[in-house]
């Protein structure tokens, strides 16, 4: 939602009474609503509540479509200039082997450089839910082999039958 789409504009205004700012932002004071749209009108710009919850409410003479205009532009840079992450998940298995951790391991550590967010989880099958304690092992490795290009995000948590930790990328400041 943009400040632009719900602000009031000229005729859209309820308000009796408003402190009236001028195009150039000096105060020209208290003035009744219709008093104030003459002034806009005469000056051939629309007239903007900007402060709808002040007592009296706040309103400025200015070019509406232009200040309209600038904050779309601002929001759109703010837009481009957000950082996007995507989180893959690397599933492991409690009794996992060597060459299989390896391997998860070589994916997650690709996530990681390529700046995707990565959850190692562990689904428990059957039995193996009352030993969370090797889960958990199996988990702080992949932390540990990965500490030199991701931050523990959050430690081991349980989820129904699954435990998993989230690491991110270590920002490159």
């Amino acid at each position: 939602m943009t400040i632009a789409k719900d602000m009031m504009v000229n005729d859209g205004i309820r308000a009796r009474e408003l402190r009236v700012i001028g195009s150039d932002g000096e105060q020209i004071g208290l003035k009744s609503k219709s008093e104030a749209l003459k002034l806009a009108e005469a000056a051939n710009l629309d007239l903007v509540l900007v402060a709808p919850n002040a007592k009296p409410p706040v309103a400025r003479i200015m070019d509406y479509g232009k200040y309209r205009y600038e904050i779309q532009k601002k929001e759109k840079e703010a837009r481009k200039n957000q950082k996007t992450f995507s989180v893959k998940e690397v599933r492991l298995s409690p009794s996992i082997d060597v060459n299989d951790f390896n391997t998860k391991l070589r994916n997650a550590r690709k996530f990681l450089e390529k700046g995707d967010k990565v959850k190692a989880s562990i689904r428990f099958k059957g039995r193996a839910i009352t030993h969370k304690e090797i889960g958990r092992e199996v988990l702080e490795r992949v932390a540990k082999e990965t500490e030199d290009i991701a931050v523990l995000e959050t430690k081991a948590k349980m989820d129904g039958r699954s435990m998993f930790i989230m690491l991110a990328p270590k920002s490159e400041k």
